[in-house]
């Protein structure tokens, strides 16, 4: 065979080399993929910047990023030299000659594979985790800046005697401080023990002595700087118990130290420190003497020692002193937990008083009296905002591309007669899902804004249940004082808008067509800069906004438009409470929104989950508390805030003017929260009590109204929270907006209310109020009525029933749900009245032919008394006996009459007869509907309700028939048995 290795050799070519131009085009593309990477991380700084500086507080844009960088440059630089430092040292150290053996031979391999590019590898891993330590140091940036600009509580803690500042400002950042210690250490003592043994310092198999002098002496240093930390753990631990979480069976979240803590841990942890410190200098001095023998015997004696005495012995304590007489030994701690939890919730000065009087029916002078008093003791709101959304949509909505929020918002504004009222208020926001056309253009350009305020009675209906509106219509007019009604910033504003340039944007239709035009305001950024445009092009996703010829000149580009997110984003030290309301101030419409400081550092001081004790029924994700951190121990409403709904403008002003957190964080970010003193007259008189710190304080007050240590321990006078009756989940009722006056008020003042009720238990426990008018000086103070333990009054639950279970009721409701029509229940008002509680519910129903519901009913409860009637004033004049049940209503009164023994039907066929006209009345009404008669729609329904009202008193008639021929009868049998 011929040899194919000889013969004359072809022309090499070289195969899949690209050509110069190929190399010249993807070094051009990988340059432009990396700038392109760099944009798009330069255009979300970028657009951060100027969103900051747009609003005017670019102070904290700024002092958050320096924090930020500050601490990833210190504590990245720190973890890498400290590992680089350490893995330098181990190969410094690395022993000249490694005796041969079949591990040293496998170590020979990866230290020849690794020797050139043993720097890059180096650089590479330290650079790794110092990124990594970086990270995670900047993060901690408000615990920084709480230590470095800490003010004093002037408070100290019962125990220690320290500042409560301490616990808040400086433990949290010594245990960052202690954690990133520990984590630095263990990082290098693995780093430097594996240099070691790929380098023969350290031997696994191989024969002879196990390490190096110089290796021993090394990973002894790093030990004994270890155990050195383990034991400023343990001295810290001991300030520790005062913040600790531990389990109390009477109060839930309970926070500090109690006996076996006193007694038991705290004293462990002292020898304990001791022990560490001891163990420490004995890794320190095996530099000297070579050898690990002392070192693991301390070690080991203080592992054994921290199970013995720091687990052990508190059991003991506990089992043996604690447990035989438990109530006796935390007494004193249960005092202090009180004293702690009640000054830090605010709640110190709630006071807890008893009814005067009984529950029994009052005779007719008293209810006379009582009548009146109805009237001046609460303004009862029966216009329920949670209710009237759709009604408020279905009325004053005008264009589709108009929404309202589903819960609307109470507040007080003056009415035609120039006296302050309860006011049920919704703003008329843009819905960009009702836009006719969708496009980019008309999304973000032409529909912009909303349009006008629209503002209710609180306690009263026109028109057959209809809201009295005294702001309506579009644009807006009524009772209000002329202001900017263009709405460009609210709770349902989501998207961004593109304003003020060359495309016209909508601004309302009328009769007479669409209205156009051009904001004029300052918020927003200014789009006309090309690198704008750019950076936000990438930042929105939309290259559009790059080359569109629909901005110019003049465009500004509006987001972050919701009032929640703009105060969070300009304080993202505070916690946002859930519920931004409107106001019409000063010519403006104005979002205020209510913030929070909070801790998880106060001494003693229970804890508790901000995002459970805020959830009721109404709690949704627009109407969640919007919290930095969710389980804290301290709060206080110390921020009143302000979004300007035209022009965006956010003011963040010092409600609170003693705390110490809030206090620190304007040393912090100097010049970002303005004195209380700017805030104008007219924006005070719509200021208010929050509901989130409301329903945090009823929650701690359900235990925390107890301050007898013995009573607390028992738990025998613990509350809960009823859950809310009108609805069918089984949330916890919300606290109401309410103008009512308490027993030891002289008039009615705007209050935040709810009920308790004993534990596990659905009658009535206490009532709650606040004075929620920031105008009062009582503004803020806790009320609370305590009923007797020995009467048994209704809870919110058992009146609800009562009501479902009421035959008259039962009748009256099921003939108006005929067809498709739906009760919807209103909020269960609960006001106290001469030693009684008044119960006061609207009920709604929504038509089939409506679909939005209009008050039709009014339930009270007083007593052992209750009325179903059209109106409120009605349904207190049966109440207290001032007239008779409206029969022709079909409403009696509640309780069940006496069983006469008659046999006489209770209807005969006059019922009969007024049920087929209802019936046939509501068949007309359907027709009419279902071919857009209106006119006949509304005729239809008054021939039902007055067929109706026919039905309920040929019932009235049958009923008192029976009962005469029943006493007739009674009469004859006496007579024939004389």
């Amino acid at each position: 065979m011929p040899d194919r290795g000889s013969g004359p050799a072809g022309p090499r070519t070289r195969v899949g080399r690209p050509s110069r131009r190929m190399r010249t085009g993807l070094l051009t593309l990988g340059v432009l993929a990396v700038l392109a990477m760099l944009f798009v991380m330069f255009s979300g700084f970028w657009t951060d910047w100027l969103w900051f500086r747009s609003v005017k507080y670019s102070s904290v844009f700024t002092t958050t990023l320096w924090t930020k960088v500050g601490l990833f440059f210190f504590f990245g630089v720190l973890m890498a030299a400290a590992i680089g430092v350490n893995v330098w040292l181990a190969h410094r150290l690395r022993p000249p000659l490694s005796a041969m053996s079949l591990e040293q031979q496998s170590l020979d391999r990866y230290r020849m594979s690794i020797a050139p590019y043993k720097k890059w590898v180096l650089v590479a891993v330290t650079a790794l985790v110092g990124l990594i330590a970086g990270a995670s140091a900047s993060s901690q940036w408000r615990t920084w800046l709480q230590w470095v600009n800490g003010v004093p509580f002037g408070q100290k803690d019962p125990q220690f005697h320290e500042d409560i500042s301490f616990y808040a400002f400086d433990l949290p950042w010594f245990r960052f401080l202690l954690s990133f210690g520990f984590a630095c250490v263990v990082l290098c003592l693995i780093a430097a023990a594996l240099t070691h043994y790929l380098y023969g310092g350290l031997r696994v198999t191989s024969p002879g002595s196990r390490a190096t002098a110089a290796a021993t002496g090394h990973l002894s240093v790093l030990l004994g700087i270890f155990v050195s930390l383990k034991a400023m753990a343990y001295w810290l631990d001991r300030y520790g118990l005062a913040v600790k979480s531990s389990g109390l069976k009477s109060a839930e979240g309970w926070t500090g130290l109690r006996y076996v803590d006193a007694h038991a841990y705290l004293p462990a942890k002292t020898i304990l420190f001791f022990i560490a410190a001891i163990c420490a200098v004995l890794f320190f001095a095996t530099l000297w003497r070579r050898t690990w023998q002392l070192p693991v015997i301390g070690f080991g004696l203080m592992v054994l020692s921290a199970v013995l005495i720091g687990g052990l012995y508190p059991a003991i304590v506990q089992k043996f002193q604690v447990q035989p007489n438990e109530q006796a030994k935390e007494a004193p701690f249960i005092k202090e937990n009180i004293k702690a939890t009640r000054d830090a919730y605010g709640i110190d000065g709630s006071k807890v008083t008893g009814y005067k009087g009984d529950y029994k029916p009052k005779d007719e002078t008293d209810n006379e009296r009582l009548r009146d008093a109805a009237d001046t003791t609460a303004s009862m709101r029966l216009l329920d905002p949670n209710v009237v959304s759709p009604t408020f949509q279905q009325q004053q909505q005008v264009r589709g591309y108009y929404q309202f929020p589903a819960t609307l918002d109470v507040d007080r504004y003056k009415g035609s007669d120039g006296k302050e009222q309860d006011t049920v208020i919704g703003l008329r926001e843009l819905n960009i899902a009702g836009i006719p056309e969708r496009n980019w253009i008309n999304d973000h350009f032409k529909y912009t804004h909303g349009y006008g305020a629209v503002t209710a009675k609180g306690t009263g209906t026109v028109n057959e249940g209809e809201p009295d509106y005294t702001e309506k219509n579009l644009p807006a007019k009524g009772h209000l004082p002329q202001h900017e009604q263009r709405i460009y910033y609210g709770e349902k504003t989501t998207q961004y808008s593109i304003v003020g340039g060359p495309q016209q944007e909508l601004d309302y239709s009328d009769d007479s067509g669409e209205k156009s035009y051009s904001y004029k305001g300052k918020s927003g950024v200014n789009l006309a800069n090309p690198v704008n445009r750019a950076a936000y092009a990438v930042a929105f996703g939309e290259p559009q906004i790059l080359y569109s010829g629909a901005i110019g000149e003049g465009s500004r580009v509006l987001y972050n438009r919701t009032p929640k997110e703009r105060v969070e984003s300009v304080a993202p030290w505070l916690t946002i409470d859930g519920d931004a309301y409107p106001a019409v101030v000063d010519g403006r419409i104005k979002w205020i929104v209510d913030a929070y400081t909070t801790s998880n550092g106060y001494p003693y001081s229970s804890r508790t989950t901000l995002g459970d004790t805020t959830a009721d029924s109404l709690t949704d994700g627009q109407r969640a508390v919007v919290a930095q951190q969710n389980q804290v121990n301290y709060i206080r409403n110390s921020v009143k805030a302000t979004v300007d709904a035209y022009d965006g403008s956010v003011k963040l002003y010092q409600w609170d003017k003693n705390d110490p957190v809030l206090k620190t964080w304007m040393k912090a970010f100097p010049g970002t929260v303005e004195p209380k003193s700017k805030i104008s007259n007219g924006m005070m008189e719509h200021l208010r009590y929050p509901q989130d710190l409301f329903k945090v304080q009823r929650q701690l007050l359900t235990t925390y109204h107890v301050t007898d240590a013995n009573t607390f321990y028992t738990g025998s006078e613990r509350w809960q929270i009823p859950n809310d009756p009108t609805t069918k989940s089984a949330t916890a009722v919300p606290p109401y907006y309410l103008s009512m006056k308490m027993p030891d008020q002289k008039s009615q003042t705007f209050s935040l209310t709810t009920t308790f009720t004993p534990n596990k238990r659905d009658n009535l426990g206490a009532f709650m109020a606040v004075d929620a008018n920031a105008k009062s000086p009582d503004y803020g103070k806790i009320r609370i009525l305590k009923l007797p333990s020995e009467t048994t009054v209704p809870g919110p639950q058992q009146v609800q029933s009562k009501f479902n279970s009421d035959d008259t009721v039962a009748k009256t409701l099921n003939i108006l749900k005929k067809g498709d029509s739906e009760i919807e229940y209103g909020n269960l008002l609960t006001v106290p009245l001469d030693g009684g509680l008044l119960y006061v519910e609207p009920v709604y129903l929504r038509g089939a032919g409506t679909n939005y519901p209009l008050l039709k009913k009014v339930l009270v409860s007083y007593g052992n008394k209750a009325a179903f009637e059209n109106s409120l004033g009605e349904a207190l004049d049966v109440v207290f006996g001032k007239k008779a049940p409206n029969v022709g209503d079909g409403d009696e009164d509640t309780t069940t009459p006496p069983d006469t023994g008659s046999t006489t039907p209770p209807s005969d066929q006059s019922v009969q007869e007024a049920l087929d006209d209802a019936q046939q009345a509501y068949e007309d009404g359907e027709k009419a509907r279902e071919s857009g008669d209106w006119a006949g729609y509304g005729e239809a329904q008054k021939k039902l309700k007055a067929a109706l009202d026919r039905a309920a008193a040929a019932e009235k008639k049958a009923g008192e028939k029976a009962g005469s021929s029943d006493k007739g009868g009674a009469g004859e049998g006496d007579k024939q048995g004389g």
